[in-house]
């Protein structure tokens, strides 16, 4: 494996370990894209309010672009890790039902890397990043409907 494979692998580590983190961390009640109702145009919800949370949870880390409580859409900026600036990861995250289930989340990775041109290229991300991150946020998903049961 080469060095430049394990810095890569090494930084997205620590990024999706920063978000575990993260996610255990306290809630902002100011937050308005937290807070925002879960509620469509019919009058149902149209995503599942323990999904929504955990993605904003476990992806705080990095800088949203969009977050659409409604459509289950959120979109992050490019985020470059300050010990790997030659490359960056932006993630997309599609809830696609109002169950708690493992289907109804959809997490995609981008990467780039810089090229010696300066410019930033497509780099491929390892499959298993994506799922990882899905189950971060499944986890902590079950964790806020369980807390939510106790009280």
């Amino acid at each position: 494996m080469s060095l430049e494979k394990r810095r890569a692998i090494k930084a997205l580590v620590l990024a999706m370990a920063a978000g575990l983190l993260a996610a255990c961390g306290g809630s902002d009640k100011g937050d308005p894209a937290r807070n925002a109702t879960l509620i469509g145009a019919k009058g149902t919800t149209t995503v599942n309010r323990y999904l929504w949370a955990a993605s904003l949870e476990t992806l705080d880390f990095l800088p949203v672009m969009r977050a659409d409580p409604v459509s289950g859409l959120l979109l992050t900026d490019w985020y470059s890790n300050p010990e790997t600036p030659g490359e960056r990861f932006k993630v997309s995250v599609y809830i696609l039902d109002t169950a708690l289930r493992a289907d109804a989340l959809r997490v995609t990775v981008f990467r780039q890397e810089k090229s010696a041109g300066g410019e930033w290229v497509e780099a491929s991300v390892n499959p298993a990043t994506g799922r990882e991150l899905e189950n971060a946020i499944l986890t902590r998903a079950r964790q806020l409907r369980l807390n939510q049961i106790d009280e």
